[in-house]
């Protein structure tokens, strides 16, 4: 079976408990493991955790405190997403990246939240994705790739197609990292993705049958890190 690591943005599984997107997600992951892949899920906090962490700011708690509550919050997503898909899933979410590779002996879904404070969860699925041989990295986010500046707020801003790990760290070098940051990629993500030599997928996670149509389909429009040859389908 295939190993993938996926970074699943808060802000797109759950951009609100009211309107989040755990069924929708549930379903694609399990198409994924029923054609022969198996997803290690690291799941963000989103607009949620940044809620509490300036709740935290509020009471002049620091950074690293502050992070810790986040990281509660991304294990509860988990949890949420655990439960959206049932048997398909190890029943508890990881904690760490020896417990991640414990579960995946069960050969389900193995799912988790932060674990570090400092690093968001994509240098945590990053790491996930050395420990357990993964072929790729994949950072589902609410952008469509990695662009020059945030297209959001910069129509001029250039998307790239594919791009070297040493050219992603010269983007983000300027971004800083506080508890909650929303960067494109974190610095320790991208560094591991340099030294990794695994390439990294960074698309639109909004919706999650791009996912399906990229593994399985080969149909893709969004920036690899790294190598491109025979990426997709999977």
């Amino acid at each position: 079976m295939k190993r993938v690591a996926a970074a699943v943005g808060g802000s797109v599984l759950v951009p609100s408990l009211e309107e989040n997107r755990l069924k929708a997600w549930a379903e694609t992951l399990i198409r994924l493991h029923e054609n022969g892949i198996q997803v290690f899920a690291v799941v963000g906090g989103g607009g949620e955790a940044r809620r509490y962490i300036e709740a935290c700011r509020g009471l002049s708690l620091d950074e690293a405190s502050s992070d810790e509550i986040g990281i509660m919050v991304t294990r509860i997503n988990a949890a949420l997403l655990i439960g959206a898909l049932k048997d398909y899933a190890y029943p508890r979410a990881a904690e760490s990246y020896l417990q991640a590779k414990e579960f995946a002996v069960s050969g389900k879904i193995v799912v988790m939240g932060g674990v570090t404070p400092g690093q968001t969860t994509d240098a945590v699925s990053a790491v996930l994705a050395e420990e357990v041989g993964a072929s790729m990295m994949l950072d589902l986010t609410a952008v469509d790739g990695i662009y020059s500046a945030d297209p959001k707020k910069d129509p001029s801003a250039v998307k790239y197609a594919t791009m070297t790990p040493a050219e992603l760290i010269n983007l983000i070098m300027k971004e800083k990292m506080n508890a909650g940051s929303n960067m494109i990629i974190d610095l320790v993500a991208a560094k591991v993705t340099e030294r990794s030599g695994i390439p990294l997928i960074v698309m639109d996670g909004r919706d999650p049958k791009l996912l399906e149509e990229a593994l399985l389909d080969g149909k893709f429009n969004g920036t690899v890190v790294g190598e491109r040859k025979d990426l997709f389908p999977l």
